[in-house]
């Protein structure tokens, strides 16, 4: 039997490189075992602990002022309507709604509203969608595609005409 003869520089060398297939090798199975990363089940719209700032639809702009509401940009007639126990539900039900991973569908967007949120820099900003169907809500922050009922959007959504 021969027996290979390495030099110091030669054994280390190949100690780094089997090290390196190692890490390669453990790397990959943790992927392949870990299974599917994509979440399942009802996902929250917002982070469990976030804190609205403002709301704003094309036009319309619900903002905190204190521990109350204001809206700007309604007409006074429905401005009047909006009482701010109306505008905290709707703010509410950003903050808690939970809806299931959708996908992308081909139309046209229906709505748009933006959220700013405390400790934010950027606003998040939510665009609902409805094919013949059902509703889908991109949220462009997190780049994901969310599945809503009817009632859903409709909580979400000033206006949405079912």
């Amino acid at each position: 039997m021969a027996v290979i003869k390495l030099s110091r520089k030669a054994w280390n060398n190949l100690l780094i490189f089997s090290m390196l297939i190692m890490i390669f090798v453990f790397n990959g199975l943790h992927h392949k075992l870990g299974g599917n990363s994509e979440p399942e089940g009802p996902q929250p719209l917002l982070p469990e602990q976030s804190y609205i700032l403002a709301l704003e639809y094309p036009g319309v702009r619900i903002e905190r002022i204190g521990s109350g509401w204001r809206i700007q940009g309604m007409p006074e007639a429905d401005a009047e309507n909006a009482n701010v126990a109306e505008l905290a539900t709707r703010i509410q039900a950003w903050q808690s709604m939970q809806a299931e991973i959708g996908a992308q569908i081909n139309a046209e967007p229906l709505l748009v509203a933006t959220l700013s949120l405390a400790g934010e820099t950027q606003p998040w900003v939510f665009v609902l969608y409805k094919d013949a169907q059902q509703y889908q809500l991109f949220d462009k922050h997190q780049q994901r595609w969310l599945r809503l009922t009817q009632a859903q959007a409709q909580r979400l959504f000033l206006h949405l005409k079912g």
